[in-house]
């Protein structure tokens, strides 16, 4: 889920069933499939593909895998044609919510997420309704342990092009443009720098605090939402206590 925690969602998925990884590889392949159509199967062209290739890399997918999804999508073999669609909607305590999907039949995919909203105390709402909310940025994450020296990292960071460096009690956030944050996660590993987690998230202008009932409810509703085939992403602008 994309909120406010540390590394949203990749850290939370190391840890997950061998089913769970399996299900996570599935969205990423469909992902795969989608930008290899759209911008062709070599990453030094399409940047998008680069872009997935990351995250499937820090979702411990293997190698093999990646390469036999982009031989397969290149190829065509699948024969299956996914469209990207997207949802807003609240949740407990007006929280918004986005959920971006990739799916070969809309129908059913809109079915799939109303019922995860209604079921949680959520409603699906119209396009627009809560997406104005939301600015997306490339995020960059690195781990405090590996940086001596603050200043000489927010300089260098500012110097690439970085808009904000946010501090959290074990890492910081670096935020950029859209389509900007793999030039700067390459060039901060050159300099030395251990990357976490490198890509682009749909950020809300502000955040809010859910009291425990609410939040458990919530939480179980991001997580339906996200065991859905058809889902790749969840956006959402609710602060979430940082993970022990």
């Amino acid at each position: 889920m994309s909120g406010h925690s540390k590394w949203h969602n990749i850290q939370a998925r190391k840890g997950k069933s061998d089913a769970q990884r399996g299900k996570i590889f599935t969205k990423i392949g469909r992902e795969i499939a989608v930008v290899v159509k759209n911008g062709g199967a070599d990453p030094i062209s399409n940047p998008k593909l680069k872009d997935v290739i990351a995250k499937a890399k820090q979702n411990n997918m293997p190698n093999d895998s990646i390469e036999r999804s982009i031989k397969k999508a290149a190829g065509e073999l699948s024969g299956v044609n996914y469209e990207s669609c997207t949802y807003e909607g609240y949740g407990q305590g007006g929280s918004a919510v986005i959920v971006e999907c990739l799916t070969d039949n809309k129908n059913r995919t809109a079915g799939d997420v109303r019922h995860a909203f209604d079921k949680f105390g959520g409603s699906l709402g119209s396009n627009g309704c809560v997406s104005y909310l939301f600015q997306r940025k490339g995020i960059v994450e690195l781990e405090k342990e590996g940086v001596n020296d603050f200043d000489e990292l927010m300089l260098l960071a500012l110097d690439l092009g970085a808009k904000d460096i946010i501090e959290y009690d074990d890492y910081f956030e670096i935020i950029t443009d859209p389509n900007e944050h793999n030039k700067l996660s390459e060039s901060l590993k050159k300099a030395g720098y251990t990357i976490e987690n490198s890509e682009t998230r749909l950020v809300p202008e502000s955040y809010i605090d859910l009291d425990t009932e609410k939040l458990s409810k919530f939480l179980k509703m991001i997580d339906a939402l996200e065991d859905l085939d058809d889902v790749q992403e969840v956006f959402h602008n609710v602060n979430l206590p940082e993970e022990e």
